[in-house]
């Protein structure tokens, strides 16, 4: 999972958003967004699906499957 870290910290990043900012957002702890960052949890299935739809992302790309969107 380390990719969906990389990409998940870049996407955030690049939108000017804090974990606590993606966090609420997401109707979640930013202790979760800091621990995936982290590579301290793996994302589960349904949260992933989440994070791409908020990004307008495929999860492929956020799983470092794909280089595009």
């Amino acid at each position: 999972m380390r990719k969906f870290a990389e990409r998940l910290k870049e996407l955030r990043t690049e939108r000017g958003l804090s974990m606590d900012e993606l966090g609420k957002a997401l109707k979640l702890s930013s202790g979760t967004i800091s621990n995936w960052e982290n590579y301290k949890h793996d994302i589960k299935g349904d949260q992933l699906i989440i994070v791409a739809r908020f990004f307008g992302c495929s999860t492929d790309y956020l799983l470092g499957e794909k280089d595009d969107y």
